[in-house]
């Protein structure tokens, strides 16, 4: 019997549209002295950010109201569309190289083709796995596919490079693969080939082996590998319990590099402390239990799996980038949903939590 359509999970969309509100806010405060720097103006950051978010809650309502049902038929030539993108971002001319990495397709509006490759994996693996059913037992035939795709994704990535977007690719998928049942063993095998993968591709690259050496000791190398490290955990440290009160950080002043993407957080518990940062993680926390509140009460295979990829996105996302700011992981840039400056990403996370709430309209429960 159909599921008949209710409102969108109304405390799902309330904790994203305070994450967005904070992201603004906090991207703001942590770029307004950069901005003024370099392009004499305070609110360069704040306006782009504005103008992302605007765009990408449209983009939110319009994935909302789309019968999620029928993004299995465009799957296939999507997933094409996204590996031709990954491999054009490679190519000189077409990919536009900064800071070392070619993850941007130059233009007017630069567009990061892996944010769109997961999107677009996420959405195939979640209706190849509904389709398996008890063949997810068996490595070869209802896994080993869906690893193929995932690997050659994380692969092309990894190339650009970008080894944060790569190991959040991966941590989905084998989210998605667990709940999709597989066998412990299997996952087991899986996990100790990923750990191998990182090894190798920590100590072939020079700078991921300095990068992953300052995490064990950043005070070795306290204004080279060790600063990125160092100064994230002044600015946290500084923040104590209540903050130094927002729009008073000191580390924005063009000592802590990123400060409005990927070290945003730092900024985030430097000015609001340890009581504004536990808000933000307990945001996230509420935004996976609503997640998986979908993903559990749907009757849609499809609808479940993807709805645990999409809140496994977001998910592992916050975890490596919270850990990384946090010194817990070896510094890899990735942003921190809905918060950190940022185009494309911001664009396609808010796609697809309009495609979750598209499907908590099917659930069975409120």
């Amino acid at each position: 019997m159909p599921v008949k359509r209710k409102s969108p999970d109304f405390v799902l969309f309330i904790t994203v549209i305070t994450l967005l509100g904070i992201g603004v806010i906090m991207v703001f405060s942590a770029s307004e002295y950069k901005t003024l720097v370099e392009y004499n103006d305070s609110y360069y950051y704040l306006k782009k950010q504005l103008t992302w978010s605007l765009i990408s809650l449209i983009a939110m309502f319009v994935m909302m109201n789309f019968d999620y049902r029928q993004m299995r038929r465009y799957i296939q030539p999507f997933l094409v569309v996204s590996f031709v993108l990954l491999v054009l971002v490679l190519i000189p001319g077409i990919g536009l190289e900064i800071g070392g990495a070619r993850r941007w397709i130059g233009g007017p509006i630069p567009f990061a083709p892996a944010e769109f490759a997961k999107l677009c994996i996420i959405i195939f693996t979640a209706y190849g796995l509904s389709r398996e059913g008890d063949n997810i037992k068996h490595f070869t035939s209802g896994v080993l596919p869906y690893l193929a795709v995932m690997g050659l994704a994380a692969a092309l990535i990894l190339k650009q490079p970008d080894m944060g977007t790569a190991m959040s690719l991966v941590g989905i998928v084998l989210v998605m693969i667990f709940a999709a049942g597989a066998r412990l063993t299997h996952l087991g095998v899986i996990a100790a080939a990923v750990v191998v993968a990182g090894y190798f591709a920590i100590f072939k690259e020079a700078y991921r082996l300095e990068r992953f050496m300052a995490f064990l000791d950043p005070w070795a190398d306290p204004q080279g590998a060790g600063f990125h490290i160092i100064q994230g955990l002044y600015a946290i440290g500084s923040g104590g319990l209540f903050g130094l009160g927002l729009g008073q950080s000191r580390q924005k002043f063009l000592y802590l590099p990123e400060n409005h993407t990927d070290f945003i957080f730092a900024i985030i518990s430097e000015e609001l402390g340890f009581i504004g940062a536990s808000l933000v993680i307990m945001l996230f926390v509420l935004f996976i239990w609503r997640g998986l509140k979908i993903a559990i009460t749907s009757q849609d295979p499809f609808a479940s799996l993807l709805a645990t990829g999409i809140t496994a996105w977001v998910g592992v996302q916050a975890i490596i980038n919270i850990g990384v700011v946090t010194a817990s992981f070896p510094i890899t840039g990735i942003p921190l949903p809905f918060i950190s400056f940022g185009g494309t990403s911001l664009l396609f996370t808010m796609a697809a939590v309009g495609i979750l709430l598209n499907i908590s309209r099917f659930t069975t429960t409120k």
